[in-house]
Parts: structure tokens; sequence; C-alpha cells
């Protein structure tokens, strides 16, 4: 309690100028003797503060003091300013703070990036999501939602969160599932009906188990060789590795790649439309080939 109140002392002092020990008392609760014992404690660290007596007397700090010369660096300054920035852009708040900090440093305010996570159609949507889940976590309230797993299954969820991961251009909240258990990771685009129970819970003081990773992870994948349209150029490198990509003469590309043999990955190859051909293996050329037959004759019927 002590130190928080000696640095909202010094952060009334800069954002005033000069107040006395009576004022500064009323504000923290304490008694005026109280407040002359931190004032001891801020000079004796080093911190050019003084009280003077008199009509216009009080606490006040030296003209030239600012923060960064005593307790950060220039260079640590600008990491909590990038941080809380970044949270700011990412719809994760942090704008009072970051106003406040910019005056206490005494640095320019530098909008220099702007992140939005959200999708195109719910972004709105998803910043409440956000918002409930930086609440659960940081103020260890159980959350509740309903959840569709990779098999189509819908199930009601209670879990404690404890950690948000973005991996592979997706949100997934790390929790422990009250409902199976063990620990669960959750991709947050399908979760809805996010809620927050009510109910306080006490964080684990063990390390977090390594963050899950997708059930096909460790089974059996298929290399594919893709080719192309130039017209699907924006996609190749937005979605390939570069070291996968060769680019022929006549400006088709020939793609290299390894997947997961799983059922998402001919929805993912028919994304393309007819813009790729796949060149290779045969069982993944016929299965595609099945694939479109069944669309066509879903249209024709």
């Amino acid at each position: 309690m002590q130190t928080g109140r000696l640095f909202s002392i010094l952060y009334l002092l800069m954002e005033h100028g000069n107040m006395t020990a009576k004022q500064l008392a009323e504000r923290f609760e304490v008694s005026p003797r109280t407040i002359y014992r931190d004032i001891d404690l801020l000079s004796g660290a080093g911190i050019p503060i003084y009280a003077s007596k008199g009509k216009g007397g009080g606490i006040q700090l030296l003209s030239h003091f600012v923060l960064d010369r005593s307790l950060l660096s220039s260079e640590e300054q600008d990491e909590i300013l990038f941080a809380l920035q970044s949270l700011r852009a990412a719809n994760m708040q942090g704008t009072q703070v970051l106003s406040r900090l910019h005056g206490l440093f005494q640095k320019r305010v530098t909008d220099w990036i702007d992140v939005d996570f959200s999708s195109w159609n719910g972004a709105s949507a998803e910043r409440e999501i956000f918002g409930i889940l930086k609440t659960g976590i940081l103020e260890q309230y159980v959350l509740e939602f309903s959840y569709s797993n990779t098999l189509g299954e819908t199930a009601r969820r209670c879990v404690e969160p404890m950690k948000l991961h973005f991996r592979n251009s997706s949100w997934y909240l790390q929790a422990y599932c009250r409902t199976r258990q063990d620990y669960r990771t959750f991709k947050i685009s399908r979760m809805q009906h996010v809620c927050l129970t009510g109910q306080h819970f006490t964080r684990d003081q063990h390390s977090l188990p390594e963050m899950e990773l997708p059930s096909y992870a460790s089974g059996h994948t298929v290399p594919l060789v893709l080719q192309i349209s130039a017209k699907m150029a924006y996609r190749v490198y937005d979605e390939f590795p570069v070291d996968c990509i060769r680019r022929r003469q006549d400006g088709t590309f020939v793609v290299s790649i390894e997947y997961p043999d799983d059922p998402w990955l001919c929805g993912y190859l028919l994304s393309f439309g007819d813009a790729m051909k796949i060149l290779s293996p045969p069982e993944i050329q016929n299965r595609i080939a099945c694939f479109a037959h069944n669309i066509a004759d879903l249209y024709e019927k």
C-alpha cells in the first residue's frame, strides 16, 4: 500500500504542482504525520521533493523533475507507452492510463499504431467478448459460454479463464474447464453467449501447461503440390510460407506444402475455385473431384 501511495503522491504533485500535507492526508485517508514520513522516504530515495511553510507553501517537487530522470529510462518509458498503445489499438482499453502517462513522462503523443483483430462482420460483438474475458482473467471470475467444437457439437462450458493467446491469425482462451475437469484451449470465434458468473476462483500458483495444439497436429499429414493462377497472387503470399512458393515464367505459382489430412482441407482447397489445380497427390485430386461433382449435383437438383 505504501509503495502505491508514494507513487500516487508523485503523480499528484507533478499534476498540481503544490499540495499541503493536509490535502494529501485527506486524499489518502492517513494522518499528516504519515504524509511527512512519506516525504522523507521519497527524499531519501533521491526524489527532489521539499516542504515549505507560510502562505503559498506546501509540498512540491523541484520544477525540473520528471519521472524518467529518477525511476525510468527514456527507452523504458517508450516501451510502457508502446504497450499501452497496443492494448488500446487492440480494443483492450488503456486509453485513460495512456493519457496520464504521456503527461507524466512529458512526451508528445505519437499515434503510430492502429490494430483491430476483430473480423469485418463482428467487430462490436468481439470487442464485448474481449472485455468480458479480460475482466474474468484479471479479476478471477468464472465464465460460462456455449462452445462449438470441430465436430459441430455445441455445449455449455464453465471455466476459470487463465490466458489469451493469438496464434495463426486467431484468438484463443486458455482456461481450466470445470465441465471437463481439465485445462482446455477454446477458439474465441466459436464462443457464444459469454458471461461472467459473479463467482470468484483462486488462480493455481503452478505454471500453466503448454497450450494445446489442434488434434490433427500430431496426426497424418499429406504433401501437396498446387498450381495456382497469377490472379491469386495476394492469397499465395498471404497464406503460404515464401520458401514453399515457386513462380513460373507465365506468372502462375507452384506451391509445395504439407497439410493435415483433415476434413477442413477440401473446403480450404475448394475456396480457390478454378484458380487452383492440384498436381499431386492423386488421392486428393480424386477427393476434390468428388466434392465438386456433389456440389454440381446439389445445384442441378
